[in-house]
């Protein structure tokens, strides 16, 4: 008898239909198509229409895309998982305004997630395990980002700002028995020394309160902090904070590390994947993963390019449109893995 295992039964994606491309932001950032190219590989990204559309929005669009080709109707969902690190509330979160836009009336759960850019890989991991044990057979994992309302877009806040994109991408997972298909496996890691090397230090319950390294980062010192102050604008304390080269020098270690991880698990080799779909961060982190691994160009997908860093959203965006393109096919290995913010990374290795 086949033990019971995960499939992604319907993927689906949504991407705004404003296209930012680097000249535009020379607008208001004193930058360069070149600059920009040469350090992140990203030529533009989308943007959403403001009041007109949001986080909840796009995860919609996206997740009825996964719902029509995975065959089934809203109320058929019986788990949401949401992952997003710019929920359109401080809270209640996304989930149940999902499951409200979907018209979902079976009043199934619904989960928030905050794990930023490997927010996709740690939610099917969660969703893994519920639709192993049989509690669940259509769980709805979305990752959604709206970055554009956010940025700081001033000279201050360029190396961040040049970034990020808005974007959704959503699945349908259920339970499968066939051969060679399904999750094989799913890993994840966390390492809080590093929290606030990549953050977003305001609007918590603890502002201003850290620990660790935060010699590269000034606190305002305030405690409690729910809202935006025009001090908080003034020392950039408002907006997201990266110290770049800290991240990247992490990312091309926990990548590889983490993708090995899941091969050795699985008794595979990197010569047996089709398909390596890496969190958008940064073109060049993506290139450097793959030729320390010996991976060729049609073994690793990116569109960083076309979409910036939409974090929690990077990896479904990918992985829909690598199989839209035919670039996936049935029993092909896969392999998904992110590292973000927290510091947290992850992979998972499945077959198609």
């Amino acid at each position: 008898m086949n033990q019971t295992k995960t499939k992604i039964a319907g993927i689906g994606f949504y991407v705004p239909d404003k296209v930012v491309k680097n000249d535009d932001l020379k607008e208001v950032i004193e930058t360069t198509d070149e600059w920009i190219q040469e350090r992140t590989g990203i030529k533009e990204r989308r943007y959403i229409e403001r009041y007109k559309e949001n986080t909840t929005t796009m995860a919609v669009n996206a997740s009825k895309i996964a719902l029509e080709r995975a065959s089934i109707a809203a109320d058929d969902v019986d788990f949401i998982i949401f992952a997003t690190l710019s929920p359109d509330y401080y809270f209640p979160g996304c989930g149940v305004l999902l499951q409200r836009e979907l018209g979902i009336k079976n009043n199934c759960g619904a989960l928030d997630i905050r794990n930023q850019c490997s927010a996709f890989i740690y939610a099917i991991s969660i969703a893994d395990q519920f639709i192993k044990t049989g509690m669940y057979k259509n769980i709805l994992v979305v990752g959604s980002e709206t970055h554009s309302a956010g940025l700081d877009f001033s000279n201050k806040g360029r190396n961040v700002s040049v970034i990020f994109g808005d974007g959704a991408g959503a699945v349908v997972l259920q339970p499968t028995t066939k051969e060679n298909q399904g999750i094989l496996s799913t890993h994840l890691h966390a390492e809080g020394l590093h929290a606030e090397k990549l953050a977003f230090l305001h609007l918590g319950a603890h502002s201003g309160v850290f620990t660790g390294d935060t010699s590269d980062f000034e606190s305002s010192g305030e405690w409690g902090s729910l809202f935006v102050t025009k001090e908080m604008i003034e020392n950039g304390t408002a907006f997201p904070y990266m110290d770049g080269p800290f991240v990247f020098k992490n990312a091309v270690f926990r990548f590889p590390q983490v993708i090995m991880e899941a091969l050795n698990a699985n008794n595979k080799n990197v010569s047996d994947i089709n398909m390596l779909i890496p969190h958008q961060a940064n073109l060049r982190i993506a290139q450097f993963i793959q030729e320390k691994m010996g991976l060729r160009d049609d073994q690793v997908y990116n569109n960083i390019q076309k979409y910036g860093n939409t974090t929690a959203a990077s990896v479904p965006i990918a992985l829909c449109e690598a199989w839209e393109l035919g670039k996936i096919k049935e029993g092909d290995l896969v392999c998904l893995a992110a590292f973000g913010s927290g510091f947290t990374w992850g992979s998972a290795l499945l077959q198609w």
